[in-house]
């Protein structure tokens, strides 16, 4: 009996009319072939050059062309565009207030938003609460932000009622009606309304660096003011990458916080690229308009492009 049980196949159990595990069929074996992880990427890249690549082309070829509502006719007319903008002082203009708009708005954003993540950075009850009132302008529309602070800044409104209050004398100064003020308060705007996305940027960077090198510094005798400067600052340069350049590209794209506030003025003061766009479209002047907007184009790739890969070659690895 004994013998008989050692003596058995492997084979013997298997019943009667099914294959053998060796003798499956080879097919069945065979590895199954894996989805390339580039098909995952088809989506997004079809949105891509839809929403984006397609509309730019176009653009750049209506940028060369003369282009009205008031003729059935396109023609090719190739710096034309530009000349007659230049001519006209729209160009250069545009380009200097969207520049000192942009530079100032990001300026504003990190300055802000890096103060106020170096204040909220532990995590407790109070600085979670803050962190979402900081938040909020982010979710209000640029339109409605731009609303509230066209009544905040009035003549008559609460910010000189404030300044009224602490300060001697009657203030009605019109911060939005003149030249000097109106660019830099409405890239303010621009700020406040961003701000809480980049402090929450900046409180992820703060939590990264590690705490044995903040230990360290401070058994080197080093202060808050120099563990912020040598320790945390440089280790922070992933997050003012990041910031600095979504900032700069979000200003230089500024339009419904303008429209809102000053639609351009007063007088061109705050004729940002964009604003001169829809102007220059609701005058039936498609040619013209398209050689703006192809201007906003070449002013994000010249000036995204070198600052994103100087900050990366100053970035310090953890």
């Amino acid at each position: 009996m004994t013998s008989s049980l050692h003596d058995a196949s492997p084979t013997a159990a298997v019943p009667v009319g099914q294959p053998a595990p060796d003798d499956r069929p080879l097919a069945a074996n065979r590895p199954r072939r894996r989805l390339h992880p580039y098909a995952f990427a088809l989506p997004s890249i079809a949105l891509v050059l839809v929403f984006f690549v397609l509309p730019f082309l176009a653009n750049a070829f209506f940028a060369f062309v003369q282009w009205t509502g008031y003729s059935d006719t396109i023609t090719w007319t190739g710096l034309t565009n530009f000349k007659l903008l230049n001519q006209l002082g729209i160009l250069k203009h545009a380009i200097t207030v969207t520049a000192v708009y942009a530079i100032t708005a990001m300026a504003v954003q990190n300055t802000v938003g890096l103060a106020l993540a170096t204040a909220l950075q532990r995590s407790n009850r109070v600085n979670s609460l803050f962190r979402s009132l900081f938040f909020i302008p982010v979710l209000i529309s640029p339109l409605a932000a731009g609303y509230i602070w066209a009544a905040v800044l009035n003549a008559h409104g609460p910010l000189n009622a404030f300044l009224s209050a602490v300060l001697p004398g009657e203030f009605h100064y019109a911060w939005l009606g003149h030249d000097t003020t109106a660019l830099l308060a409405v890239a303010s705007i621009d700020a406040w309304k961003l701000s809480g996305l980049i402090t929450l940027v900046y409180i992820a960077g703060l939590n990264r660096i590690p705490e044995q090198l903040l230990q360290a510094a401070t058994l080197d005798g080093a202060g808050a003011v120099r563990r912020f400067w040598s320790v945390k600052l440089p280790l922070l340069a992933p997050a003012v990458t990041f910031n600095v350049v979504v900032s700069l590209v979000g200003a230089f794209s500024a339009l419904d916080v303008v429209f809102s506030t000053t639609a351009g003025g007063p007088g061109d003061a705050t004729t940002l690229l964009n604003v001169a766009v829809y102007t220059q479209y609701g005058q039936s002047f498609f040619g013209t308009a398209s050689a703006l907007g192809f201007v906003v184009t070449l002013m994000v790739i010249v000036t995204a492009v070198p600052l994103m890969s100087w900050l990366r070659r100053r970035e310090v690895p953890m």
